[in-house]
């Protein structure tokens, strides 16, 4: 047993390397300045391997066109992806007993080296598929480890800025993805060129990770913090805390009907932002024929918007006081822009400026929502049992995993038709400018059965008598040689004879593609939906007077605490601070 009287700063003497390397616990909680530069490193962690996961979504066309993959088989990658991650996610809740900071490190460490070196070389789909899947498994652990650490270095008082920071993790990730490709994409052509430079940025972060990274020892963190002026019960209290006490059987504890309904409703909340980051350049792709670049540009609007959405509401929500109303503001404004957004699918002629406007109005609600819906969550968690945040977190990230690989299971029955369209689409756009190049090709599509006939000869006087009677009955063609038959009709007759396949699969799947993607949305819709009841499930008040009220009678126990410890204190000659 210690002496009742030692410092809760005393702790074993480690040497720098070790301390560098794995030994990363406070004992103390940090002051302001180094508080926030934690906060800081734990950010940027997020951000870029987030950024490193979603890389792929930038280049996905090029990627199926490059392996020979389907629709089905790229998103199936991000099922079994999501199911590993969900195991990963739910190992991550021990970090309430082994700490958060070194499953942070070394995974940016690991994913950096993965998307350097391994994903650009892999030489098969197979391989490409195991990579993403293993660095899923990852981001599933960071999901859990870097939330804990931002909730520990963050007293409910700022966690609604904090969290709004964290969120900036997948948010920016997304952004970077989108305005690194739509600037790189023009002249660096080959798609491995992006995991490139995300594997390069990776190493970097990893690097100040490893050097800057800590965290508060389990009897600092274990506790409930409100304001920075609990600081020093928190330090006080800590000394008699037992740990292992606090953490019996974790998961059963955090096993709540609030627990469980809100991290499921969040999830179904955030399917359309999933969808954003895998396929929205697919989608535009397709549908509306935008460039790769256009695209990934059209998602720098959105990522952008989000990001400057989640840290505003954050703060606000904090000087408020309540979360509960942005929550369900954003749900709904969230659900109205994704009905505004699916059915412009059947307007192909949309322009780029319109986009943009319902894109960063989908982006802003969804960030309204989303900040104030983690700070809620990690409070409703403390209110259960503050040692088991991670364990909460484990759960909700091993629930958004779920959803997502279930979701995304079903995604390519709903949207069938982006195979055909990926794969075969340059076909598609070779015919088209064939056919603008010279109308008279049109008539090709009509006729297949002729046009295969008549290419067999390689000028029109060599055309059997019956043959060319029968094109001139069929097609009107009267002079062959008159409009360019020797030179051009066998050309293209050629080309569309040999790809008439692939360019009947092309035109039936642009026929039916818009719709698909349609009925997928709605599908985000009714996630959003769902989201709005489960609101009043999550702890904190509605107004933000009673939120003051309830506020200033927590501190008043505070004090109270405070002055009965240092009076026990001053009659037993015990130093506590």
């Amino acid at each position: 047993m210690e002496d009742a009287t030692l410092r809760l700063g005393d702790a074993p003497v480690r040497s720098r390397l070790e301390r560098t390397l794995w030994y990363r616990q406070l004992n103390r909680y940090p002051d302001q300045r180094a508080r926030v530069g934690y906060l800081a490193i734990v950010v940027l962690s997020t951000i870029v391997l987030y950024y490193e996961s979603y890389a792929p979504g930038s280049v996905a066309p090029q990627i199926l066109s490059h392996y020979g993959m389907t629709f089905r088989y790229y998103v199936n990658i991000t099922v079994v992806g999501s199911f590993f991650g969900a195991f990963a996610a739910i190992a991550a809740g021990l970090a309430d007993k082994w700490g958060r900071a070194n499953l942070v490190v070394y995974g940016v460490g690991v994913v950096g080296l993965m998307t350097l070196f391994a994903i650009p070389n892999a030489p098969n789909k197979l391989t490409f598929a195991i990579l993403v899947v293993l660095i899923g498994c990852v981001e599933g652990v960071v999901l859990v480890a870097t939330p804990a650490l931002m909730r520990d270095f963050s007293p409910q008082m700022r966690r609604g800025t904090a969290m709004g920071f964290w969120t900036l993790g997948p948010v920016v990730g997304s952004l970077i993805v989108a305005v690194v490709a739509s600037n790189t994409l023009s002249h660096l052509v080959a798609w491995q060129d992006q995991f490139t430079i995300a594997g390069i940025i990776g190493l970097v972060v990893f690097v100040v990770a490893l050097f800057g990274l800590r965290e508060l020892s389990p009897q600092l963190r274990d506790q409930l913090m409100v304001s920075l002026r609990d600081r020093a019960l928190v330090e006080a209290k800590a000394k008699g805390l037992d740990v292992n006490r606090a953490l019996d059987h974790p998961v059963r504890q955090m096993l709540r009907f609030d627990v469980l309904v809100s991290a499921l409703a969040v999830s179904l909340l955030l399917l359309i932002y999933y969808t954003a980051v895998g396929f929205n350049v697919i989608y535009f792709e397709t549908v509306f024929g935008f460039s790769t670049t256009q695209a990934n540009s059209l998602g720098d609007w959105f990522w952008a918007f989000d990001a400057l959405a989640l840290v505003v509401t954050g703060v606000i929500s904090d000087r408020l006081g309540v979360r509960k109303p942005f929550m369900l503001i954003g749900g709904i404004g969230a659900a109205v822009m994704t009905i505004i957004f699916l059915t412009l699918a059947t307007h192909p002629q949309t322009s780029f400026s319109t986009f943009v406007v319902v894109l960063s109005l989908l982006a802003v609600f969804l960030g309204i929502s989303y900040a104030p819906w983690m700070a809620s969550f990690t409070e409703t968690v403390e209110r259960h049992s503050p040692a088991l945040v991670a364990t909460g977190l484990a759960i909700w990230g091993w629930v958004l995993r779920i959803v997502v690989a279930v979701a995304f299971l079903i995604m390519p029955f709903v949207v069938s038709s982006v195979t055909p369209l990926v794969q075969d689409g340059a076909i598609g756009v070779q015919a088209g400018a064939i056919l603008k190049a010279d109308p008279l090709v049109g008539v090709v599509l009509a006729h297949p059965a002729l046009f295969t006939e008549l290419s067999k000869y390689p000028v029109a006087s060599s055309i059997p008598p019956a043959l060319l009677a029968k094109a001139v009955k069929e097609v009107g063609l009267t002079n062959l040689e008159a409009v360019g038959a020797d030179t051009k009709i066998p050309t293209e007759v050629a080309f569309f004879t040999t790809n008439a396949t692939a360019l009947a699969s092309v035109q039936k799947a642009a026929a039916v593609t818009k719709y698909q993607w349609q009925h997928w949305y709605w599908v985000c819709v009714g996630g959003e939906i769902i989201f709005l009841p489960a609101v009043f499930l999550l702890i904190g008040r509605w107004s933000p007077k009673k939120a003051k009220q309830d506020l200033d009678e927590f501190e008043r126990r505070v004090q109270q605490e405070l002055d009965e410890l240092q009076a026990h204190n001053a009659t037993t000659g015990i130093t506590t601070l």
